[in-house]
């Protein structure tokens, strides 16, 4: 994988000088790897917001989001639990929700099996963790608020059946 592509995954907000440093690499090579990237529309905005689709080793991983319904504590409702799950290196994000479920856990695993055993090994055998609903990810259109190109024609009106 790209070593610039790599530190916008997991360096966050890093400056083009600090990426440099880390990686090894001029500033003026990092700006170009970081235009290049541009050009393949792979890096999307600086939030980052990556099409990882077009990068094989990032594209392997798969993403799910899972609805776990808990039993809040006395005197500390759903937020002990809430930071146990989120402390797991596979849980990207986790909300507390209104509605029919408590909390909205988002994560990414290797493959279906990871994933699956996060849920069944990791988080359903949580005291307090009544049930879990997993969905996965199938593909992505839009991403913080960019369109991913998906090899169709875009601008495009949608076909009118009679």
């Amino acid at each position: 994988m790209n070593s610039v592509l790599k530190l916008l995954i997991e360096g966050g907000s890093l400056t083009t000088g600090q990426m440099a440093t880390v990686a090894g690499l001029t500033e003026a090579e990092v700006q170009q790897q970081l235009e290049q990237l541009k050009k393949d529309k792979i890096f999307l905005g600086w939030r980052p917001v990556l099409d990882l689709s077009r990068e094989a080793a990032a594209a392997a991983a798969v993403r799910a989001v899972i609805e776990v319904r808990i039993t809040p504590e006395r005197g500390g409702g759903f937020n002990r639990h809430a930071d146990r799950i989120s402390r797991f290196d596979e849980v990207e994000s986790c909300y507390l929700m209104s509605g029919g479920y408590d909390l909205l856990v988002f994560v990414r695993g290797g493959s279906l099996q990871k994933v699956a055993s996060f849920v069944s090994e990791k988080l359903s055998t949580i005291e307090g963790v009544l049930s879990t609903s997993t969905h996965f990810m199938l593909r992505c259109y839009k991403e913080q608020g960019f369109l991913l190109e998906n090899g169709e024609a875009t601008g495009q009106r949608l076909n009118v059946a009679p």
